[in-house]
């Protein structure tokens, strides 16, 4: 019913040929009301499955069936899962509604709707899949969506590059996803997560790593970690809602969801462990280090992303499944905030996005203000807010694994 939601959301927005006339509010007022539809049974199912301790399957249908090649359209809805929609729910529900007042005016406001309750659509079906094949499908589509949204504004030399580069960049980390896939396939003749986690430790060592290594590649490119780090700066050329929906709830997240729910296969793999984990400790650093020469608000906010979703890689490699996803969700949430809020401020400064020409907008300016400081201390790590809380576990489990 979640992904279903948005699929309708989808046609609602985009059924009108460009160009024609109809009022306006008929572009967001279905799309926004199926993505509450969607959150308040996400949190249902957050409810029943955290708190309750139930675990949800469901089989369509048979989809492909061929020799012994068999895959079904079913979902999963288990902890990790639990945790996903949380986060993806609610911060593209949020989104929605921002989205309404920031691109009010602009004349593919209809085509903007229909492209995000896709993306929303694509990240569920990932999130959702109990099967490697239906993961990869909701990987591509997401792909796809953060294409037409980073180039929204197709016009524009620079957003059209910054599409196409960060269209290429994924594909290399999804050529080695795909055949990740392919292997785990050919080694274990299926593609059911409950199934290849059971017979994953008939492997030899050597072949589980290269698959774990693969896989990784795939999340290296959808998570911008290094070296595939360098389409996630240019894809802020897209509106700020996007940049927010891609940072906080959907794109990036999904490299470290897909390395969280192939846990039993890297754990297998000491060397595959520690390649997460270094690639993550040199990239947090890294982006960290390039984050402080920045000028423009939003590529600030962009290579904090990559260190923060670093810091989670390397909480992933040394095996703190989750303190991870703990600091996913927290992140999700002031990541999302910070985005809106310089959303907020580029609009007040008259669409002035380089910091060194602006001052003083805290007086002119006091809710952004307020909710900029909360979502900044979040990142920094400051007590009493989200962002301590996680990171700290990340160093407590590492102290207490004796990184």
């Amino acid at each position: 019913m979640i992904p279903a939601a948005h699929n309708d959301g989808i046609g609602q927005a985009g059924h009108v040929a460009p160009g024609a006339e109809r009022p306006r509010y008929r572009s967001w007022i279905v799309p926004t009301a199926l993505v509450g539809v969607a959150w308040l049974i996400s949190m249902w199912a957050f409810v029943q499955v955290i708190f309750g301790g139930q675990t949800f399957e469901v089989t369509v249908y048979e989809w492909i069936a061929s020799g012994d090649f068999t895959i079904t359209i079913s979902f999963l809805v288990d902890e990790l899962t639990a945790m996903l929609l949380l986060v993806v729910s609610t911060v593209g529900f949020l989104v929605h509604v921002y989205s309404i007042g920031y691109m009010d005016g602009d004349r593919g406001f209809w085509r903007f709707f229909a492209y995000l309750n896709l993306f929303m659509f694509s990240m569920l079906l990932l999130i959702l899949g109990d099967n490697f094949l239906m993961l990869y499908v909701g990987w591509e589509a997401v792909g796809l969506c953060s294409y037409a949204l980073i180039g929204f504004w197709y016009k524009k030399p620079s957003a059209a590059g910054a599409a196409k580069k960060a269209f290429v960049v994924n594909r290399v980390g999804d050529f080695g996803f795909g055949l990740g896939i392919m292997m785990i396939w050919v080694n274990l003749e299926t593609l059911s997560f409950r199934e290849v986690f059971a017979r994953i430790g008939t492997l030899d060592e050597g072949t589980i790593t290269v698959i774990a290594l693969l896989l990784f590649a795939g999340a290296v490119g959808k998570s911008a970690q290094f070296p595939l780090h360098v389409w996630l700066p240019d894809a802020m050329e897209g509106p700020t809602p996007v940049s927010a929906l891609i940072h906080a709830a959907t794109m990036v997240n999904a490299g470290v969801y897909l390395v969280a729910r192939a846990n039993p296969i890297f754990a297998e793999s000491s060397a595959a462990m520690w390649v997460v984990a270094g690639v993550g400790v040199f990239t947090a650093i890294f982006a960290a280090a390039i984050a402080l020469t920045q000028n423009d608000i939003k590529k600030v906010l962009a290579y904090s992303t990559v260190s923060q979703l670093a810091y989670m890689f390397f909480a992933l490699g040394i095996g703190a499944w989750t303190a991870a996803i703990f600091h996913l969700v927290s992140h999700g949430f002031f990541k999302g905030l910070l985005f809106m809020g310089s959303g907020s401020v580029i609009h007040g400064a008259g669409g002035e996005q380089d910091m060194r020409f602006m001052g003083n907008l805290r007086a002119k300016m006091p809710w952004t203000h307020v909710t900029m400081l909360i979502g900044s201390l979040a990142l920094a790590g400051i007590p009493i807010f989200a962002g301590f809380f996680s990171k700290d576990e990340i160093l407590a489990e590492s102290v207490n694994r004796g990184y």
